[in-house]
């Protein structure tokens, strides 16, 4: 169903035009000045009236990233693989996705040491998932789409490696202006990881959560009932289309049964 693989595709496309739309907010009304050096995303949305819009698309984008990485969750353990790769992937995944909401609700203008903390948690666990993603991408079906989703996907996450290690050096040595343009590089990148799940996505037809059934000692699930009927009994009587089943697998008319019964009050 396509309907699914529009959600990466629009979770990538609000992203992108949500940034870019801050930074030109930024730039049109003075906040950043592009002749002393390329601006930050957060310091782009630093200030007001965009530091406002970019919290909001900061709430949305990880709302819907959330959806996303649950999906691709229960997507990969449907296909069988309920490894410990799953299990650390989504929690990559929701932890991403909080650094996400606490960078973009607390600007680096008001509290820079929890502005840090969440862009860590975006960006650093956010690669993890990402990793982890091409690691069970491998593991996982669909085989239809591997071919191509895999180079693909390992490609762009050893670019944002890259990038996340260059980026860090450049912090460090006191180089904001380039260290802008890879934090920049690297956001896009993770878009198009994120609109790569469309590939996946595409082959859910439907998604359902279906408990498993709970066997209580001396009660026999339904599932095991109905199973049953299409083999040898081992004790009971079943009623089954009006006529029964003994215990020794005997079938027996009612009318023949009733007459048994006369027979045994009778003696």
């Amino acid at each position: 169903m396509w309907l699914w693989a529009l959600l990466p595709i629009c979770l990538a496309i609000f992203g992108t035009a949500g940034i870019w739309t801050v930074f030109a907010i930024s730039v049109s009304n003075g906040s950043v000045n592009l002749t002393e050096g390329f601006p930050y995303i957060s310091e782009c949305g630093s200030y007001n009236p965009q530091s406002c819009l970019f919290a909001q698309i900061c709430n949305i984008f990880s709302i819907l990233a959330l959806w996303v990485v649950v999906i691709r969750f229960q997507q990969v353990r449907d296909y069988g693989c309920h490894g410990k790769a799953n299990i650390i992937s989504i929690i990559l995944g929701f932890t991403s996705c909080f650094g996400v909401s606490v960078l973009g609700n607390f600007q680096q203008t008001v509290l820079r040491s929890v502005h840090l903390l969440g862009a860590f948690l975006a960006f650093f666990l956010g690669l993890g998932y990402f990793w982890m993603q091409l690691f069970l991408t491998y593991r996982a079906q669909p085989l239809k789409d591997r071919h191509w989703v895999g180079p693909v996907r390992v490609t762009i996450c050893i670019l944002c490696t890259v990038l996340v290690i260059v980026m860090t050096v450049l912090v460090q040595t006191d180089r904001p202006s380039p260290a802008a343009v890879c934090e920049w590089a690297l956001v896009m990148f993770f878009f198009c990881l994120f609109g790569l799940f469309a590939a996946e996505f595409r082959h859910i037809d439907c998604h359902n959560l279906t408990p498993e059934e709970e066997q209580v000692v001396g009660v026999v699930p339904e599932s095991e009932r109905k199973r049953s009927l299409g083999g040898p009994l081992l004790s009971g009587t079943l009623s089954c289309a009006g006529k029964h089943l003994g215990a020794e697998g005997e079938q027996i008319n009612p009318e023949e049964g009733r007459g048994r019964r006369g027979r045994g009050e009778a003696g």
